[in-house]
Order: structure tokens, then C-alpha cells, then sequence
């Protein structure tokens, strides 16, 4: 899931520091980034469940479809709605993500319906979930954006029976300082290199 990187409405929490159009540049760096990993991941289908229109940024081989409308917990059922076999949800705040970790995080292999994946967020939320057998239900009414969402949601999935396997814990890009770890964690992507510029040009101005 992602929303489509206008300056204004994505990464707002990074202004300031940030101006908006520079957010908009980290939020399109992380996406870009994301999407090039999930590319790289041979999985049956890439779908993009997007809120606004599609960029230069999106690479070939993704299905795009517009995010519905609702509070974010709505938003994740209805993207899980589309879905017909095993899938594994991520949003585009972590471009540290690797390949590999999607691969593992997406192979359900032969287990049965009841399979969940759970990558829970520095922040108390949630980076990503995965579901052998999609059920919206299970992502209806858990409070979005507080920090025990995470908790939430995971305490759904074992009350509903799923056997959980938890993924590792990711930072998301919320604030200007997760914006320098997670440029640390992966220095040589796009949305690094967008901050070091970023960086620089904040350097060149306070001298």
C-alpha cells in the first residue's frame, strides 16, 4: 500500500525539519526503492494498492489498483479482499527492506490456512502482515496509528488461531532522525541518496 509522493501529503511528519517538497522526494525515494525491491521477489502477483496516480517511480510487472476509501484499518481489509491465495502486505515507510527478508516473509510453503506473518514496527505499529488465507475481518476495527496498533493487531491473529511467525523489527520513515537511521541501514538506495542531497543542501545553507 502507498499513497502516490505530493508534496503536502505524504511524510508530513517530517516537516520540519523538511519542506514539504523535500518530504515528498524521501517519501518517492522510499517508495521507488520498495518497489524495486518487491520487483526483485519472484512471487504470482505484485499489486500496488495505491491512493493517487502512478509515477515514473513504479517499475513493470505491478497491478495497480486504487486504495479504497475508510480509515486505514478498512483500507487494509480491502486490499486484503484482493487477494485469492497467500499474501503478504507492506507499506512504503521501510526501504531498508532486502529481498531476501521479503522472500522469506512471503513463502508460506505447504502450511496449512491458518499460517500468519507479522513484522512489527520500531514505532508500536506494524510494517508488515501476511496471511496464508486472506481474511479482512481479521484487520477491521484494530486502531491504526497508536502505539500498541501493532500489539492489537498481532493479539488478533493469535485469538482468531493463527500460527504467527514474527519477522524482524523494522524502523519506519516517520521523523527526520528515522529518515538518518534507515538512510544509515541502506546507503546505497535511491531514498539515501535523496537524504545525503537533502543533507547537503541544509549544510550549504546554514554555513
Amino acid at each position: 500500500m502507498a499513497k502516490e509522493p505530493v508534496p503536502g501529503r505524504v511524510k508530513t511528519r517530517l516537516t520540519p525539519p523538511y519542506r514539504p517538497e523535500d518530504a515528498a522526494r524521501l517519501a518517492e525515494a522510499a517508495l521507488a526503492d520498495t518497489l524495486e525491491t518487491v520487483a526483485g521477489v519472484r512471487v504470482r502477483r505484485r499489486l500496488l494498492v495505491l491512493a493517487g496516480r502512478p509515477g515514473p517511480w513504479l517499475p513493470d510487472g505491478f497491478e495497480v489498483v486504487p486504495q479504497s476509501g475508510g480509515g486505514l484499518d478498512e483500507r487494509i481489509a480491502a486490499a486484503f479482499a484482493l487477494c485469492d491465495g497467500p499474501a503478504l502486505l507492506i507499506g512504503m515507510d521501510t526501504p531498508q527492506i532486502t529481498p531476501e527478508l521479503l522472500a522469506a516473509a512471503a513463502d508460506f510453503g505447504e502450511q496449512d490456512e491458518h499460517a500468519a506473518r507479522f513484522g512489527p514496527a520500531a514505532d508500536g505499529g506494524f510494517w508488515a502482515l501476511g496471511l496464508a488465507r486472506p481474511r479482512p475481518g481479521l484487520v477491521l476495527g484494530v486502531p491504526m496509528s497508536r502505539p500498541d496498533t501493532g500489539a492489537c493487531q498481532r493479539r488478533r491473529l493469535v485469538e482468531a488461531g493463527l500460527a504467527v511467525r514474527e519477522l524482524p523489527t523494522l524502523r519506519d520513515v516517520d521523523t527526520a532522525a528515522d529518515a538518518a537511521e534507515v538512510a544509515a541501514l541502506a546507503p546505497s538506495g535511491r531514498f539515501a541518496a535523496v537524504h545525503a542531497r537533502l543533507a547537503r543542501a541544509a549544510g550549504a545553507v546554514a554555513r
